[in-house]
């Protein structure tokens, strides 16, 4: 069904009816977007995104029950960019496809170059962000909320904002995705350094903190 209604639209679509076809699938031939099922035969889709983000950045769109936000939260944490409860309006699934693909390299942003904040160095081109040169390993949609951060450069940037120009759709009360995105870029920025970090404002949104590399210097890990 997805095939028939996305063709029209200009995708060129590829299919796989297991996990372990999948992965063979996209180890043969690059695409620019996976939409991922969670409830595959033989492997899980949470098993396909964990063996594909070892390998690949690739953006990946999930596909889960309606309701079950478990099952999201689980996805955008082992690297999902976006998620889809079924059922669903392939009208929407659309939207959601162009929105993840404009946060991909070679388009809109991407075109900026490079940005710097601190330790961090973004580079819009080649889709990676580095802290004291390490690399970040973003997902697309984490790397997006992170050049919005920095581009406000400590300013707030509120939670609708991130929505609409991270994830690209509005804040529903019940999404917690942008929560979930902004939890994995904390978590990956302290691996590597202690002089940036993502505050929450209470009742807006967030911003980013940075601390002078003096400073930082005297701070010592558990």
């Amino acid at each position: 069904m997805l095939v028939e209604y996305l063709t029209p639209e200009g995708f060129l679509t590829s299919t796989a009816l297991t996990g372990p076809e999948g992965l063979e699938l996209l180890a043969r031939a690059p695409v620019d977007l996976v939409i991922l099922d969670v409830m595959l035969p033989q492997l899980s889709g949470f098993e396909v995104l964990r063996r594909l983000r070892a390998v690949s950045r690739v953006p990946v769109i999930m596909l889960t029950a309606r309701g079950d936000e478990v099952d999201r939260v689980v996805g955008l944490e082992m690297g999902a960019d976006d998620y889809l409860g079924k059922p669903f309006s392939p009208r929407e699934l659309v939207a959601r496809i162009r929105a993840v693909l404009r946060r991909a390299p070679g388009d809109g942003a991407a075109a900026a170059g490079l940005l710097v904040f601190g330790p961090l160095r973004l580079d819009l081109r080649a889709h990676r962000a580095h802290a004291d040169e390490h690399d970040l390993e973003l997902t697309a949609a984490e790397l997006r909320i992170l050049e919005l951060l920095v581009r406000a450069d400590t300013r707030t940037v509120t939670r609708d904002e991130l929505m609409v120009q991270a994830l690209g759709r509005r804040l529903l009360p019940t999404d917690r995705s942008l929560d979930t995105h902004v939890s994995n870029l904390r978590r990956k920025l302290a691996r590597f350094t202690e002089r940036v970090s993502v505050q929450s404002v209470r009742g807006t949104g967030y911003a980013l903190t940075l601390v002078p590399a003096r400073a930082a210097s005297g701070i010592s890990r558990d």
